[in-house]
């Protein structure tokens, strides 16, 4: 018994050894720790922790600290992820000036393909739409439309510029440009800003206005009529467009009144509204569909102001008796205003996809996505004409820009003489010889650009149809709901769990659709509307489900077919 209390009490004391060298070590390594640390800042502790003495005073001298701050180094390579990825948002705002003019250019010459239209084709379709009326009866000829929907179109937009033309006539544009020159200049600043507002709201209407009495006019017989029928639909036409056309000669001479006076200090009010747009679109929260939106307004607004810049300079020339040298006097403004434009696009667009995180490719897809609708109304199954292609996806309607110029021209250029309609005639082919190889370099380019897309398969597709994509949904709402609390008690009476009774609808032909699997051009310009960590795999069946969330369908660049006008709302 001796014996073994003897080594209990060994073992104990040993015990108590190890847990004093343990505490000790401890205590050292805090105590180097500390001295390490008071070394960094310059201080010594000693004697219980107490300030240094006398003789180490010197340690705080302001010499060792600048020393210290000379000489410290640090190493940018331990963040290697961070600053590799504000490089390459650097690199990103380096090339989207190189990308959105190819952007801007692609959809300024499809810009100039539709104005020129309304200048060359339409007048030689409004005339064969018309002798095929008149012979049409005579000859007999059976037949079940004495004119196709596409002619019915095209008389109509014939017969809505004439009347236009006929009332634009009495407008005085001496007289307005005198009435607006005797504003005072903030006044004039106020009015240019709430016309480029009314501009819009214009334009983000007057397709609809269109539309409607083209699909009124055009409508199979044995479909239900519109109440209003054809001619009110015609006459809300021609006074939209005359509004709208008043509405961008006011714009226009305001702008002429900006160029000629003297102090020049309503164009610089007027650039500087320019870079206003900037703080009202960069600080907002942009997709990839939104950011498509907005490029499409800024290449309707960029040509815009080209034919606004063209009208001033041909009535300036007109007071100056077509002096060339006057014009070399308005080109340094004339260049200030191009310049100031592309410069707050490439601003506004830089910083758009920095905040973002877009990358600058996404132009090369949105250059895709305008260039296939020029290719589907290249078809003979198109169901639309490509110049109200062009107006829906950029908001871009040249009918009341092309009055306005032909307004302009013709009170400028006064015809005298044979030799003068010589003149105009060679004009007018000339003018037809450009639109038809404008429209054969653009639909080359933009054949090569869907195939690059890999979209040829796409081109096959029948259009969506508005009615039963809304009934569809509406369908698939009523039974989801009407699903989820049945799923609810047959999962309490089984004893399923609430992630794999959702699973059961997978296996309903509703919901089929979205689990057969998509090619790589039915995904292309697609963006994500849910993030992937709000997935949930389900361990039963090993598809993706979301919980109770129904996940929302992915948006489409090509599904698109809304005003971009306002390219800043979030959808």
């Amino acid at each position: 018994m001796a014996d073994s209390l003897t080594g209990l009490g060994e073992e104990k004391e040993k015990e108590k050894e190890d847990k004093e060298r343990d505490t000790k070590t401890n205590n050292a390594e805090q105590n180097k720790q500390k001295e390490g640390v008071n070394e960094t800042l310059g201080l010594n502790e000693k004697n219980g922790g107490t300030r240094g003495e006398k003789g180490n005073l010197s340690d705080l001298s302001l010499i060792r600290f600048i020393t210290t701050e000379l000489t410290r180094g640090y190493f940018l390579e331990h963040n290697e992820a961070k600053y590799t990825e504000r490089r390459e948002r650097v690199y990103t705002c380096l090339r989207i000036p190189k990308e959105l003019e190819k952007l801007m250019t692609f959809g300024f010459f499809l810009c100039l393909d539709t104005f020129l239209y309304v200048f060359t084709l339409l007048p030689l379709r409004v005339i064969l739409a018309l002798l095929r009326l008149i012979t049409v009866p005579c000859c007999g000829l059976g037949g079940s439309r004495l004119l196709q929907p596409a002619q019915v179109c095209d008389v109509l937009k014939g017969f809505i510029m004439v009347l236009c033309y006929s009332m634009m006539s009495y407008v005085d544009y001496a007289m307005m440009y005198h009435l607006i020159r005797g504003q005072s200049v903030i006044k004039l600043y106020i009015i240019y800003n709430m016309l480029e507002v009314a501009d819009r709201l214009f334009s983000s209407f007057g397709q609809d206005i269109l539309d409607a009495l083209y699909w009124t006019a055009t409508e199979p017989k044995e479909k239900k009529r519109a109440p209003i029928g054809v001619i009110p639909h015609f006459l809300m036409a021609v006074l939209y467009v005359f509004l709208h056309a008043l509405l961008i000669m006011v714009q226009a001479t305001t702008l002429n009144v900006a160029f000629n006076s003297h102090n020049k200090s309503l164009l610089t009010i007027m650039m500087s509204n320019n870079f206003v747009e900037i703080k009202g679109s960069v600080f907002k929260k942009f997709e990839k569909n939104n950011l498509f939106q907005m490029s499409n307004s800024d290449i309707k607004e960029r040509f815009t102001n080209y034919i606004l810049l063209l009208i001033v300079c041909l009535r300036n020339m007109e007071q100056f008796s077509w002096n060339p040298d006057h014009f070399w006097v308005l080109f340094p403004d004339v260049l200030m205003v191009i310049t100031s434009e592309v410069a707050v696009d490439v601003v506004k667009h830089a910083f758009i996809t920095k905040f973002n995180d877009i990358s600058a490719d996404v132009y090369g897809e949105y250059r895709a996505s305008l260039a296939f609708d020029l290719v589907s109304s290249r078809q003979k199954n198109a169901y639309t004409d490509y110049s109200d292609s062009v107006s829906r996806r950029m908001g871009f309607i040249p009918l009341p820009l092309a009055l306005l110029l032909v307004r302009v021209v013709t009170s400028s250029v006064k015809i005298q003489g044979s030799l003068s309609f010589m003149c105009v005639l060679l004009f007018y082919l000339g003018m037809i010889t450009l639109k038809v190889l404008n429209s054969i370099v653009l639909l080359g380019t933009s054949c090569m650009f869907v195939k690059e897309a890999k979209m040829e398969e796409k081109l096959f597709d029948p259009p969506p149809s508005v009615s039963s994509s809304r009934a569809n949904s509406r369908a698939n709402r009523a039974k989801n709901a009407q699903a989820t609390p049945q799923q609810e008690i047959t999962s309490d009476k089984a004893g399923v769990s609430p992630a794999s009774g959702i699973s059961l609808l997978t296996d309903k032909p509703e919901s089929a659709s979205s689990t057969i699997l998509k090619s790589d051009s039915d995904t292309f310009l697609t963006t994500p509307d849910e993030d992937e960590e709000d997935k949930v795999i389900n361990t039963d069946t090993g598809l993706e489900e979301d919980g109770l969330k129904l996940r929302t369908p992915k948006k489409d660049l090509l599904e698109i077919d809304r005003f971009t006008i306002c390219g800043n709302r979030i959808d």
